[in-house]
């Protein structure tokens, strides 16, 4: 188990491609107590490229050196964490309209709360269809440093309701905008103007807002 003394290395490997090259890389990871928090593979062909990023406790450098020494790596380097730079995400999803709007003011927020020392980054997804958007908003729960979901268009219900309460329970925070459909009586926070939904979305997830959906009595705006 990592105690609270633990550090987090991030790392890319690169090396030859092929099977049993990410079970060589975990093992020598397991091995020195690491406790892999996010990986990803970034590219697999020609040569593997993988992103880890590591929390154990004491110096991660023997660890490195073992990697290092592997026949199959060719390389291993130390970059800065996606939590650092990128930091949490807001994913916005709907028509193509709305989504720009809200975009707009959470991009505004987050820049003002960037600028004191938060990483928080803003992706949108122009997106129609019941079934696409269920897809989707599911998907939400599955990608890193995710914290909240804007749901933007004019008209959303079915089973887009039910992948609105999925991800919920995930502990993912959904904003809707006010719509026709059921989507906006499943999500969080429900917001009139979609310039607002954005600002309101950042500074629910921002360290540096005192602002808290908890405490708000009225949650339709």
């Amino acid at each position: 188990m990592i105690d609270e003394t633990s550090e987090q290395s991030a790392f890319e490997v690169t090396g030859d491609a092929g099977a049993g090259f990410l079970h060589q890389l975990t093992g020598v990871i397991a091995r020195h107590g690491g406790d892999i928090t996010s990986v990803q593979i970034m590219e697999s062909r020609p040569a593997s490229r993988t992103y880890f990023e590591v929390e154990m406790a004491g110096d991660a450098t023997p660890m490195l050196d073992e990697l290092r020494a592997l026949p199959v790596v060719q390389e291993v380097r130390l970059v800065n964490s996606m939590q650092k730079i990128y930091g949490k995400r807001i994913i916005i999803m709907g028509g193509g309209a709305q989504v720009g709007q809200v975009a707009i003011g959470a991009i505004s927020e987050a820049d003002r709360h960037n600028i004191r020392g938060e990483h928080i980054s803003i992706d949108t997804i122009p997106l129609v269809g019941e079934s696409e958007l269920a897809e989707a908003v599911r998907a939400v729960a599955r990608l890193p440093r995710a914290k909240a979901l804007v749901l933007a268009g004019s008209l959303m219900g079915g089973e887009i309701e039910q992948a609105v309460r999925d991800v919920r329970a995930q502990g993912l925070l959904v904003v809707s905008l006010n719509m026709a459909g059921s989507v906006p009586g499943a999500a969080d926070l429900v917001v009139t103007d979609p310039v607002q939904a954005g600002v309101m979305t950042v500074m629910a997830i921002a360290d540096t807002a005192k602002f808290s959906i908890d405490k708000l009595k009225n949650r339709v705006f």
